[in-house]
Order: C-alpha cells, then sequence, then structure tokens
C-alpha cells in the first residue's frame, strides 16, 4: 500500500538530507578530488551500504533497541567517534603531497581504502540508526507493513544519496587536476582531516537521543 502524497513529502525530505553537507560529503568529495572517479564511486556505495545495513537493521528492530539501550548505542558511538578522529588525525599529521602516498587508505588499497572509509563511517555512526527508527515510521501509510515499507524508504534515502553523490563527483572531477597541486593537495586534506575530527568529536559528546 503505498500513499502517494506521503511519498512524495518523504521524497523531499530525504533529498533535503541527502544534500546537506556532512561527512560522507567530505568523503566523496576527497576521494573525487584526489583519488579519481572510481574511488569516489567506491566510497560512495560503502556509504550506501552503511545505511542500508542501518536501514535492515531498522526493518529488523535493532533500532529501536538501539534506541532503548544507552550502553549500546555509547558503545557504538565511541567506535565511530574514535574511527572518524583517527582518519580525521591522519590527514592533519600526514597531508599528502602527491597521489602516490594515500595518507588513509595504504593499508587496505586505495580503492578498497575508499570503499571501507564510506562503509565503516556509517556502520559505526549509531545516529543513522536512530535516525531511520525516528524518521522513516512518520512517512509509512497506514495499513502498510511497517518493516518492509521502512526498508523500502531506507533504500529510497540511499538512492537519493547516490544520486547526489554523483552530482557532486561529476562537478569535482573538472577540478581535480588544479587541487591536485602539491600546496593545495596538503591544504585540503587537512581540511578534510579537520572536518573528520569535528564529526568525531562531535559524535563522541552527543547524547543519546
Amino acid at each position: 500500500m503505498t500513499d502517494l502524497p506521503l511519498l512524495l513529502a518523504f521524497v523531499a525530505a530525504a533529498s533535503l538530507l541527502a544534500v546537506t553537507p556532512g561527512v560522507d560529503t567530505a568523503i566523496v568529495l576527497r576521494a573525487a578530488t584526489f583519488e579519481g572517479r572510481r574511488h569516489a564511486v567506491m566510497a560512495s556505495v560503502g556509504i550506501a551500504l552503511g545505511c542500508l545495513g542501518w536501514g535492515a537493521a531498522v526493518a529488523l528492530g535493532l533500532g529501536a533497541l538501539l534506541q532503548a539501550s544507552e550502553t549500546a548505542y555509547t558503545l557504538i558511538k565511541i567506535a565511530g567517534a574514535g574511527y572518524l578522529c583517527w582518519l580525521g588525525a591522519r590527514l592533519l599529521y600526514r597531508p599528502r603531497a602527491a597521489l602516490e602516498s594515500d595518507a588513509v587508505g595504504e593499508a587496505v588499497g586505495r580503492r578498497g581504502g575508499a570503499f571501507w572509509r564510506g562503509l565503516l563511517t556509517n556502520l559505526l555512526n549509531p545516529k543513522v540508526g536512530v535516525f531511520y527508527v525516528t524518521f522513516l515510521p512518520q512517512f509509512v501509510p497506514a495499513g502498510a507493513n511497517v518493516a518492509g515499507y521502512s526498508f523500502f524508504l531506507a533504500c529510497l534515502h540511499v538512492a537519493l544519496t547516490l544520486a547526489w553523490f554523483g552530482v557532486l563527483i561529476g562537478a569535482t572531477i573538472p577540478l581535480a587536476r588544479l587541487l591536485r597541486r602539491p600546496s593545495l593537495m596538503k591544504a585540503l586534506d587537512r581540511l578534510t582531516g579537520a572536518v573528520l575530527v569535528a564529526f568525531g568529536i562531535r559524535l563522541a559528546t552527543s547524547s543519546a537521543p
């Protein structure tokens, strides 16, 4: 059962959320600028799978458990905050001057690094799960299967996010040659690192909803 006006309202709200700058945007933009289109796509796929993982968890009821359990929320929050701060610190203290050195993903391969950065950034952020469990039910029409429709909405949100990432990647690639200059590369790596650390600190100091 689908309520078209309600679905359109969700699409409008989810589109606004997709274009709101955040840590996912920073990861995709950095990958597009310094590593190329394929790496940016892999980062986007990782982010999408992380969101879908939380969408599935919410559909199975794990999101509600996370919302109710302060201990579970805190453990995932600390892990996610630590991961973001680790990524950011490496960029701050080891900014790249050339593409041959990948300051973040060298341990797992450049393309794989972009994918895992996107995936883990979302899987280790409990706010994604809590967001889905509080946001999605508002757009489930009466009489619909809550679990199935919630996952459908999560998939729709991911599709909109991927579309936005595609726009970002397409807009960034033409500027990549300019932005790959050693001085700019170092400055932008440090800027991205500062953004990631800031998001990590914000996540670490946030309280459970």
